[in-house]
């Protein structure tokens, strides 16, 4: 199967849900059912040791356990229930309770990222309606392995699943073409030698609005064809709860830091307000109210000024492209004899920050002070 061919038939596993769901609900379904897929094929190869192990060790506090059974799994997250996607289709009368079973029998991590999905009233409705047996059975019918499928094809799958399901979503808010993306990371690491040709150089890479995590899987992918010793380690705050967990399973299955990818609105709530990056990439919404957050960011504008985040101005409350702006530039390194190349920042926004707001307005200016 080709790239096409992969989301053609998870689209068409999508229409089986014809009826009892939305169109616009397809998502909630075949969304979690592909990371969990995409699961059960990376473990599938060490499945039957990683049980033999559990019986050893099953009355370790979870936490102890997960890392002696994720040691074996070869994987930052394990599975301890007998059911795998082949064994849940042997019982049919049962397979609602079975795929719960199944799910509670991943490592914490992976368990957790499950629950953003909110998976098991869609578990409830598909048995309702006798349609689970169905979609377990035709998602058992394609390998997801990293060996078949890349991450990185992983990532356009995901990507290419949400555009549909969100055809009518806000421009920019949950897709960046991939050759978008690619010439952003082009500009970011242009002329850029030392990460480029430095052996076993390792550098931090930062996306604010970070959906599924594609822009930082691209600049990845692209440091590795060139400096194949280099390490990118990929920090990345997601507000839609699907993404978000989309974003942190193809993080846990590339064996990174799961952590490093946090739940939240990035205007209101900063999870990495300590820290500053050697890169920094985003694609922030267009057009799309900051109202939820407008409380705390006015309270950081007036009590702390320059010394928080948005000290150049507000922008209208119905466009936040410029205070993403302002975030970006807050987690810049400074130059200095020890960096003296500071920090790149690569950044995509429509043309309405360039000439929106008079004289004195909040937008012009956030635009003079970053002139």
């Amino acid at each position: 199967m080709n790239f096409n061919d992969k989301v053609s038939f998870i689209w068409s596993i999508a229409e089986i849900l014809r009826g009892p769901y939305k169109p616009e609900d397809y998502g909630k379904v075949v969304l979690p059912m592909a990371v969990l897929r995409r699961f059960d094929c990376v473990l599938d190869g060490t499945k039957e040791d990683v049980l033999s192990k559990y019986e050893q060790f099953k009355s370790l506090p979870e936490e102890s356990r997960d890392e002696i059974l994720n040691r074996v799994a070869e994987q930052k997250f394990s599975n301890v229930s007998k059911y795998d996607f082949t064994k849940l289709l042997s019982d049919a009368d049962n397979i609602a309770d079975n795929l719960r079973d199944y799910i509670n029998g991943f490592s914490k991590t992976a368990r957790d990222i499950i629950e953003y999905f909110d998976f098991d009233k869609q578990i409830e409705k598909m048995e309702r309606n006798d349609l689970l047996y169905l979609v377990v059975k035709r998602f058992s019918e394609i390998d997801l392995h990293p060996d078949v499928v890349s991450n990185v094809e992983m990532g356009y799958i995901f990507e290419e699943l949400i555009r549909r399901f969100s055809e009518h979503a806000e421009a920019g808010d949950h897709y960046t073409p991939r050759e978008v993306v690619r010439l952003m990371v082009n500009l970011l690491f242009l002329e850029d030698e030392e990460i480029l040709t430095k052996p076993g150089i390792t550098q931090t890479l930062y996306d604010p609005c970070a959906g599924t995590g594609g822009m930082g899987s691209v600049a990845q992918e692209y440091l590795k064809e060139l400096n194949p010793t280099a390490e990118l380690e990929f920090f990345a705050q997601e507000i839609n709860e699907e993404s978000y967990a989309i974003c942190k399973a193809d993080i846990l299955i590339k064996g990174e830091e799961a952590r490093n990818i946090r739940f939240g609105n990035t205007l209101s709530n900063d999870a990495f307000s300590d820290m500053k990056f050697d890169y920094l990439i985003t694609n922030p919404p267009y057009g799309v109210e900051w109202k939820p957050a407008e409380k705390a960011v006015k309270a950081e504008y007036e009590n702390l000024g320059f010394n928080g985040r948005f000290g150049a101005g507000l922008p209208r409350i119905s466009d936040g492209q410029l205070l993403f702006l302002q975030h970006l530039v807050s987690k810049m390194k400074p130059v200095s004899e020890d960096n003296p190349k500071g920090s790149r920042l690569a950044i995509i926004m429509n043309g309405s920050p360039l000439f929106t707001g008079d004289a004195g307005s909040g937008e012009s200016e956030i635009r003079r002070y970053f002139s």
